[in-house]
């Protein structure tokens, strides 16, 4: 089916988009949310972070290891567990992503309150990979990719999110049996959704906040 909504050069050989392969550790546990009409402060302080944690971020040349991210390195300071939340405004969506996945349940509903719309999507160490679409504080969509069919999911689907699976599309998984899909869609409808098509040089060109939150925050 191919991915129809990303020139091949801003996703990875795995189908991941390029700019969250780079800020990613290796073997990632890690969200990704998106949300309309909100400033990557207001969503930091959404998803709970203390206020006076955040911070603008420059993203370093490099990570430090392969358990780091890039978001972690550029906050600078001992991370520890916990997990690095980086924001940034794409008109007129802001996009937070999580390094750690802490920031995931409810975080669509959360988001979207006000009349927004939001998505978020996660994505683990062991392949389990979701996504829930909300509007004005509720949940309209939640998806589980490994049991997902989209012949049978799209016509119910609004129709901007509808949109965003198309655009999304399937990546070329050798081991995909037909009608399957890869469990990294869910990242590529979020970027999709946002229009968040980038690669590492885009995002050093933003101006991004970080900050950090605890898993039981």
């Amino acid at each position: 089916m191919g991915t129809p909504g990303f020139p091949r050069h801003t996703l990875d050989s795995e189908g991941l988009p390029v700019w969250i392969r780079d800020l990613a550790s290796d073997d990632p546990n890690h969200s990704l949310h998106v949300v309309r009409d909100m400033g990557p402060v207001r969503a930091l302080e959404a998803l709970r972070v203390e206020p006076a944690s955040i911070r603008q971020c420059v993203l370093p040349d490099r990570k430090p290891n392969r358990y780091t991210s890039l978001p972690a390195a550029g906050f600078g300071d001992d991370t520890g567990d916990a997990a690095t939340l980086l924001a940034g405004r794409l008109w007129p969506w802001t996009f937070v992503y999580d390094d750690l996945g802490y920031t995931f349940d409810g975080t669509a509903d959360v988001l979207s309150r006000g009349g927004r719309q939001a998505v978020t999507t996660l994505y683990t160490i062991n392949g389990h990979a979701s996504l829930h679409y909300a509007v004005d504080g509720k949940e309209i969509v939640e998806v589980v990719f490994d049991e997902l069919s989209l012949d049978e999911r799209l016509p119910g689907m609004p129709a901007e999110l509808a949109a965003a699976f198309e655009a999304a599309g399937i990546a070329d998984w050798e081991d995909l049996e037909p009608g399957e899909v890869d469990s990294l869609i869910g990242m590529r409808v979020a970027c999709a959704m946002a229009g968040a098509v980038l690669t590492l040089d885009d995002l050093r060109d933003m101006h991004l906040v970080v900050a950090q939150r605890n898993s039981g925050d």
